[in-house]
């Protein structure tokens, strides 16, 4: 009888670490940005420069059909995924949401045809990707969105207000439009009074056209049909000027888009990092929850 009882439970147990190592598998696959050569590229990337995305999945019966494409930040000269892209994603996982952490390009002009384009092609092939593999994924392709932190979040900004022109070959015409936006310290001008001017050299180089400049500050590109936004920043924020986000919070109440901005009077540039992310992130799940997501 016990050998019995006990065989039993070893093929529970068994079974039970099965589900649990191809359900952790699943759950953090990382796979190749593009299926074929990577566009503007001048040169073959190694594997370490390919650009990826890590897909976090919840079970199919937790799963909330909402999902999330996240952009690190990092200057546009570095990623900080171990930051702002991992734990974030886990945290939107709890809440039976599908989370995307995106390894874009890092702007290169040795590497890039042009190296201002790179991370927004990035961007647009992941929204499309996420999009094409939604019913295998189990998201609803009406309720993709975008969180981005300081020059990510200028990346999920341009992804929402340049939407209608594709930088990346879309013959399925796939929508690369974002369904809401979620833009935490983020860098939105390269205009010189309000941008970071490492993620703008970075981005544009070092004497970027008017032309140019005025393409990349994204509050000069919100229109109605750019996608609801919630916004935060700190006052003190010495890295990127909290302005950033005022002036595009203005530019959505003008063209009457859906938008939040929440400003906390301490913290600087980063202050996710200093808290649980359960603490910051509420007011996101409820400003999600008022839009439908």
């Amino acid at each position: 009888m016990n050998k019995e009882r006990n065989k039993t439970m070893m093929k529970s147990l068994t079974m039970i670490v099965m589900l649990l190592l191809t359900h952790g598998a699943f759950a953090q696959q990382v796979l190749p940005l593009y299926p074929d050569a990577v566009p503007n590229s001048k040169v073959r990337l190694n594997e370490r420069e390919q650009p990826t995305l890590t897909v976090y999945l919840p079970a199919a019966d937790r799963s909330s059909g909402t999902a999330i494409i996240i952009f690190p930040g990092g200057g546009y000269g570095t990623l900080v995924t171990d930051t702002e892209g991992t734990p974030i994603a886990r945290a939107f996982l709890e809440q039976g949401i599908a989370a995307i952490v995106v390894k874009y390009r890092l702007p290169d002009a040795q590497k890039m045809q042009d190296k201002s384009l790179g991370p927004l092609m990035d961007a647009q092939q992941a929204m499309k990707t996420v999009r094409a593999q939604a019913a295998d994924w189990h998201i609803n392709p009406s309720k993709i969105g975008v969180i981005g932190f300081s020059a990510g979040g200028h990346l999920a900004s341009t992804l929402g207000t340049h939407y209608k022109t594709s930088y990346i070959p879309n013959k399925e015409n796939i929508s690369l439009r974002p369904d809401f936006m979620v833009l935490v310290y983020p860098v939105i001008s390269m205009d010189t009074a309000l941008t970071h001017m490492g993620s703008r050299i970075n981005l544009l180089g070092k004497e970027p056209s008017p032309e140019r400049v005025g393409l990349f500050s994204n509050e000069n590109q919100v229109t109605r049909d750019t996608p609801p936004a919630y916004l935060t920043h700190t006052g003190d924020d010495q890295v990127v000027k909290v302005d950033n986000s005022i002036v595009f919070y203005r530019a959505l109440q003008q063209h009457k888009v859906d938008s939040e901005l929440h400003l906390f009077a301490k913290g600087d540039h980063g202050f996710v990092l200093k808290l649980p992310p359960g603490e910051w992130m509420q007011p996101i799940y409820r400003f999600m929850e008022r839009q439908g997501f």
